[in-house]
């Protein structure tokens, strides 16, 4: 039986979500801007030519990773997820959820301008890395080999499916382990871009085949990916028209060639703006 899988991404910032037919949503999940500015690619090899420090700085030295860094307005993005996600259902178990990737030090910072738009519950998220992109530094400190993540609802506990293939609960850590993909499977497209089993495993939890998952920073697309591979619904939005562009010409869930669907589901509705 074919299956239809909204799979939308669009040009454009956030704040104009009225100008699109998009449904609401059971999980928004964003890598939000760090705003780390000039120390974006500070221990990262790229900081020099052909990451050689012999050959002195690269054009990416003191240099954002993405120009409208400074220009991402936490309040608005904090407006933007509630007015996306669904009601708060009167049932347990059915309650909308966001993650939003963070530093460290954004983290009470997002607890509380979350708690200002009605999202007054929260819990962090680890994620442990068998690597550092701090390699220049590894000689001369311990490197960073986490990333960091906040989970946050408003009252009811979010939808949560703990269950395996063969309806086994297991219990689930407030840790995870991050693995790159691989480059044979998916293009590596953005500086900051999340692994899409990582993202997979975050949108089985949170929600059901059919829901709905958007990614108000999609960046390469990342999200959609995962979200499309599970037969979940999902919109973007992307402010660069560079990571636009390579969205939707090298993830495979913008192609023909895309479908990695499970149980057979053969067809994808796909818009492009």
């Amino acid at each position: 039986m074919k299956k239809k899988v909204i799979c939308e991404l669009y040009h454009d910032n956030f704040q104009n979500f009225k100008r699109y037919p998009i449904k609401k949503a059971q999980l928004v999940i964003a890598d939000i801007p760090y705003n780390i500015g000039v120390d974006a690619y500070a221990s990262n090899p790229q900081w020099y030519q052909d990451g050689d420090n012999s050959k002195g700085e690269s054009k990416l030295a003191k240099s954002n990773f993405f120009a409208g860094d400074g220009d991402f307005r936490i309040a608005e993005y904090m407006h933007f997820c509630n007015k996306l996600l669904i009601k708060e259902p009167k049932e347990k178990g059915k309650a909308p959820a966001m993650i939003v990737f963070c530093s460290f030090q954004q983290i009470q910072t997002v607890i509380a301008y979350g708690k200002k738009y009605g999202f007054m519950k929260s819990f962090p998220l680890v994620f442990c890395k068998n690597y550092s992109p701090s390699v220049l530094k590894a000689n001369m400190k311990i490197v960073c080999a986490t990333e960091y993540a906040v989970v946050l609802y408003r009252d009811k506990l979010p939808k949560f499916r703990n269950t395996d293939i063969f309806g086994d609960r297991h219990m689930i850590f407030d840790w995870f382990e991050w693995r790159r993909d691989s480059k044979k499977d998916y293009p590596k497209l953005h500086p900051t871009q999340k692994p899409i089993s990582l993202l997979k495993r975050l949108i089985e939890i949170f929600t059901d085949p059919g829901d709905t998952v958007i990614d108000p920073c999609a960046g390469s697309g990342s999200t959609l990916q995962a979200a499309f591979e599970l037969g979940r619904n999902s919109y973007g939005f992307e402010v660069s028209r560079e990571f636009y562009t390579l969205a939707k010409e090298k993830m495979p869930c913008f192609s023909s060639k895309g479908a990695r669907m499970p149980g057979g589901t053969e067809v994808v509705q796909i818009s492009l703006f």
